[in-house]
């Protein structure tokens, strides 16, 4: 009787035994959407007043919201300056707020860990309101109920795109955990 090679024998889940993350994938993606997110107001979009959401914000919050644990305490401190060095804010706005978000949300997770997706969009959309208030704050506006109404398109944007960004999200986790086939 010939003897067959155990290699040769795969049963259904065969196939997936023997491989390795991607570490570049890993590591790199939530960092690199989250950076990409932070070029959107190079986007060609002329328009009259600011109505294009704060992308990065939301893809922190869409990381932060799905893997809890993924990205470190740390974290807000690189993401939010390179935030601000695109978003034409003052520097140090990302930087804190991108922080105290992180906080806020470990925070939170500790205290409600089972949170799902219909609550975590009102959630969202009560950080990115107080995102886009304290970011006009400290661009130094003058503040009044006039200003209140140009943050709100932006805010209804961000609310209307925080479901698409969560779905980017998940096939994003998808991507990072894609899996490498070792040759040995």
């Amino acid at each position: 009787m010939e003897q067959l090679d155990p290699r040769s024998r795969r049963d259904a889940f065969g196939s997936k035994i023997n491989r390795d993350h991607v570490p570049i994938l890993m590591y790199g993606v939530p960092w690199l959407s989250i950076m990409f997110c932070a070029l959107s107001p190079m986007l060609p979009i002329i328009a009259p007043a600011p109505i294009l959401p704060p992308l990065s914000y939301l893809m922190l919050l869409g990381w932060r919201m799905y893997r809890p644990g993924l990205l470190p305490m740390w974290a807000g401190l690189p993401l939010g300056l390179f935030d601000d060095l695109f978003s034409g804010q003052p520097l140090g706005c990302g930087i804190l707020l991108f922080s105290l978000t992180l906080i806020s949300l470990d925070f939170i997770e500790v205290r409600v860990p089972w949170r799902g997706f219909w609550q975590n969009w009102p959630l969202a959309a009560l950080y990115v309101a107080l995102y886009l208030l304290l970011a006009a704050l400290f661009s130094g506006t003058s503040f009044g109920i006039e200003r209140m109404t140009i943050l709100l398109p932006q805010w209804l944007i961000a609310l209307a795109l925080f479901p698409p960004m969560m779905a980017l999200v998940g096939a994003l986790d998808r991507l990072r955990l894609m899996r490498l086939r070792r040759l040995s």
